[in-house]
């Protein structure tokens, strides 16, 4: 992936190094890598919050609440955090284009660097959830060791792979500024589980085909992509489907507890997205098939 010398973005907060070392607290005991990677895989399978599983495996212990660190800067020298300030810049110049196209104003989000936990508008946020997007404030978090954590468990490596996760979540915000995510948080307070997780699906797969349109639109303005970047992408995408976690995790599949999608679905909303550059063809809520 090209991007080095493109511009960085001024909304990236460094909340690193305040704290945590190397595990998380609970009451008095600490939850190594191992336990959090296992929290991370329970939230994704069965759609628990992350808390709640490393809370049950800490000895029941209410997860302490943390002071916010002062907002910063990352290091003029750290090339990750070089990197994903690139991506997320990269995500700025194209959603405020689009936005402006259709006669709306594209707010910024921010992006948060943080390691270990760290307070969020949505609860304290772990390691263990994984990158995520908060609505409340309107803010994307992710602890760049889950980078580490994709090669390590899911084998998947490669920029381009490590931006889509970021663009997915900034498809998050985009799902927000336009009012879908209040919209099916509102739908799902009426429905039963089963019917909760499918709009839970369709929303994922909508952010995945979000993260195509920011791709395909930022190629063609600043040719960023290179040979085997898709197919990264696609690995990822496929890594990450509620199928193949049930599988590696447990064995076996569990349709009606998916909440992302499967690898499949997830790889065909990103390709859509991506060949098409056209938010319009994004519309999973109205698909017949995913």
């Amino acid at each position: 992936m090209k991007w080095e010398g493109n511009r960085e973005s001024d909304n990236v907060e460094d909340r690193r190094g305040g704290g945590g070392g190397g595990g998380f607290g609970f009451g008095g005991r600490s939850i190594g890598l191992g336990t959090v990677a296992i929290a991370l895989i329970a939230s994704w399978l069965l759609g628990i919050n992350p808390l709640t599983v490393l809370s049950m495996l800490s000895g029941g212990d209410p997860v302490p609440q943390v002071q916010e660190m002062p907002a910063q800067r990352p290091p003029a020298n750290d090339q990750m955090a070089k990197f994903v300030s690139t991506v997320l810049a990269d995500t700025e110049d194209t959603w405020t284009a689009l936005f402006r196209e259709s006669g709306a104003s594209y707010v910024k989000p921010k992006l948060v660097l943080f390691s270990g936990r760290t307070p969020t508008a949505c609860g304290t946020g772990l390691t263990a959830s994984g990158p995520f997007y908060c609505p409340g404030d309107q803010k994307v978090y992710i602890d760049l060791g889950f980078y580490r954590l994709m090669q390590q468990r899911f084998g998947v490596s490669g920029e381009f792979a490590q931006a889509y996760v970021i663009a997915h979540e900034v498809g998050h915000h985009v799902q927000n500024l336009m009012g879908i995510s209040a919209q099916v948080q509102d739908a799902q307070q009426r429905m039963s589980e089963k019917q909760a997780n499918a709009l839970s699906v369709r929303l994922e797969l909508q952010a995945d085909c979000f993260a195509g349109v920011w791709a395909y639109h930022a190629n063609r303005a600043r040719s960023i992509l290179e040979a085997g970047d898709v197919e990264a992408a696609l690995n990822a995408a496929t890594a990450i489907g509620d199928d193949a976690l049930q599988r590696q995790a447990q064995g076996q599949v569990v349709p009606d507890s998916f909440t992302h999608g499967t690898s499949a679905q997830r790889v065909r909303w990103f390709k859509r997205g991506i060949e098409s550059g056209d938010i319009k063809a994004c519309n999973t809520f109205e698909a017949r098939q995913l």
